[in-house]
């Protein structure tokens, strides 16, 4: 699947704000995210982030 910046996802396991919605906001080698409930924003490598994603939000 392709991601662009701006979409929102949803992960395996939630955030410690019991959100499980993520915005996208870098792609690349990194993605970088942005929790949807406490705006908490997070970096991690591209293989850990397709893993973690379940599916995009419409």
């Amino acid at each position: 699947m392709e991601y662009n910046i701006e979409d929102i996802v949803i992960t395996k396991k939630s955030h410690p704000c019991g959100s499980k919605e993520w915005v996208i906001t870098r792609v690349g080698i990194d993605f970088k995210l942005k929790c949807c409930g406490c705006g908490h924003v997070i970096m991690i490598p591209r293989e850990k982030a397709l893993k973690m994603i379940v599916k995009k939000k419409e």
